[in-house]
């Protein structure tokens, strides 16, 4: 018996009806996944010997947030594609310049106690946050917990399905990638945390760059756990005053093996272990040549 006009109508729309709730219910899932990425980090955590309740009101905080598209960059970060010559300008060396004349007696100091040259010091500086001057405006709590929460399929999944509009990038390299991202930033975010609980600091008020460097020389949580110097002796350490920031760089560069009269190849492997980039290296080693040639 062929089926009435009005009848196919209500099995059209009940079919619709259907499928849109479906869709709803894979919308609510996708948007839960990305508010609250962040169950079993914090369970993780807690078994490392972090207090519970201080973790589930710092992932509760309305300031954490996971941002799947951001964590995407990750895996398009180019570093041949990053300007370096621009530190290399005659304003730029100028401006360097007049960094090491007014803060001469820090560098000097850094220069004494480390057998590191000031220019150096302020090579890193010009390179790494135009002097102070950009010491980045991101929450580093967030970036290095949606790093860390990657080592979890469901977050990792939505980071894929972003990352998957980037070119040259297969499933196998991406998953290869985020094992070794998360791992990395898992050890950050749970140095970044033990300093704020030794400085006193609450974790979300530390800002810093896109990758989770910290301060004028944009250390990592565990190198300045590891390295940084209390210069003005006020019992922190705090990377965005040059009194700690300069030493704790004088340190670093010392702990790597920089030491007076090194040669060309080892000044490279001191300077590629604060960035693992020879675009960088090169370019501290010629800013530093052409910061002391002071006017």
């Amino acid at each position: 018996m062929p089926v009435s006009i009005y009848r196919l109508r209500r099995i059209l729309l009940c079919i619709c009806v259907w499928t849109l709730g479906l869709a709803l219910v894979s919308a609510v899932q996708a948007a839960s996944l990305v508010e609250t990425p962040y169950g079993q980090l914090e369970k993780r955590l807690a078994a490392d010997g972090f207090d519970p309740a201080w973790l589930k009101t710092l992932f509760t905080r309305p300031e954490v947030h996971f941002n799947p598209k951001r964590v995407s960059g990750y895996f398009a970060h180019n570093e041949s594609k990053l300007n370096y010559d621009q530190f290399l300008t005659p304003y730029a060396l100028n401006r360097a310049r007049k960094f090491v004349k007014k803060h001469q007696a820090l560098l000097s100091r850094a220069e004494a106690d480390y057998q590191v040259p000031g220019a150096l010091i302020t090579a890193i500086f010009l390179v790494e946050t135009s002097l102070g001057a950009y010491t980045g405006s991101n929450r580093v709590f967030n970036t290095l917990a949606a790093m860390a929460a990657l080592s979890d399929a469901r977050p990792r999944q939505i980071v894929w399905q972003f990352a998957t509009k980037r070119r040259h990038l297969s499933r196998k390299k991406f998953t290869k990638k985020a094992a070794r991202k998360s791992a990395w930033a898992y050890t950050e975010l749970t140095s970044l945390l033990t300093l704020c609980r030794k400085e006193g600091l609450d974790p979300l008020a530390i800002k810093g760059s896109y990758a989770g460097a910290i301060g004028i020389p944009q250390f990592i949580p565990s190198r300045i756990l590891q390295l940084g110097v209390d210069g003005d002796h006020d019992g922190h350490v705090n990377l965005f005053q040059l009194e700690d920031a300069i030493p704790s760089t004088a340190n670093y560069l010392r702990h790597f093996g920089w030491k007076p009269g090194i040669d060309m190849e080892t000044a490279q492997k001191v300077l590629y272990a604060y960035n693992h980039s020879t675009y960088y290296v090169r370019t501290l080693l010629k800013a530093a040549k052409q910061i002391n040639k002071m006017e």
